[in-house]
């Protein structure tokens, strides 16, 4: 962490990224679309104001009881496997990162998100919206249950199919402070399909967006379990999407 100062004199922390290297390319041409979305100039870094540390955030007062539980949302329960997510939010040192807001969105059992310009023709499931948020505790834990997530296809290519995976969002203390990212499950086949997941030039970091099965959250008749950490900066940092200069 660095420091800068505003034009009225005041100092503010600022942080850069330790391993930009580990970040896809803007402009990967496996991942179709970024030749279109993708900035054409340079980066520019806006310097942090004094409204992030003092404007509003979400506090937990915000949060329903049962905002982490995908699978309680509505009258009945949604249709597919039943998991447990969790993990801890760490810094580059290992520590963790309390009072996080953490936030999951994902497609149901059948690979469908409840979006209008979701067009696959599998069936949506009126128990599951797909939306989940939660804090981490001050030990950086965080949990949620869900359905696992199905594969669907995409038309980035000739029979381009996604992965099984959940999108995160943190937030940190204000707004301006939010990571995004996705998490993958374990021996997934469609991997060495997937241009998105290999957008990553390395391999062993890719491995980061790969949760692991953890019998210890398993439990008997209800759900299975998978275990994720999210780590921010330092070697060891899982990959976010859109980073700044």
């Amino acid at each position: 962490m660095t420091e800068q100062q505003t034009e009225s004199g005041i100092v503010l922390p600022s942080y850069t990224r330790e391993n930009a290297d580990i970040d896809p390319p803007l402009d990967y041409p496996g991942y179709r679309s970024t030749e279109f979305r993708h900035p054409k100039n340079p980066l520019v870094l806006l310097p942090h104001m004094l409204t992030e540390v003092t404007g509003p955030v979400l506090g937990e007062s915000r949060l329903g009881p049962l905002d982490y539980d995908l699978t309680r949302q509505h009258e009945e329960m949604p249709i597919g496997q039943r998991i447990q997510v969790s993990g801890r939010v760490l810094d580059s040192d290992g520590r963790p990162v309390p009072n996080t807001l953490v936030e999951c969105w994902q497609a149901n059992a059948s690979g469908r998100y409840r979006h209008h310009v979701d067009d696959w023709p599998a069936p949506l499931d009126p128990n599951f919206d797909g939306v989940g948020r939660c804090f981490t505790d001050s030990e950086g834990n965080y949990r949620f249950v869900t359905i696992k997530p199905g594969a669907y296809p995409w038309k980035n290519h000739h029979n381009a199919w996604r992965p099984a995976h959940i999108h995160f969002s943190l937030f940190g203390h204000a707004f301006t402070q939010r990571l995004v990212t996705q998490m993958y499950f374990p021996d997934d086949p469609l991997f060495s399909e997937d241009p998105i997941f290999n957008s990553v030039p390395d391999p062993k970091v890719r491995e980061r967006m790969v949760s692991r099965f953890d019998w210890d959250t398993t439990e008997d008749h209800w759900q299975l379990g998978y275990k994720w950490d999210i780590v921010l900066r330092g070697p060891d940092s899982v990959v976010f999407e859109e980073p700044h200069a």
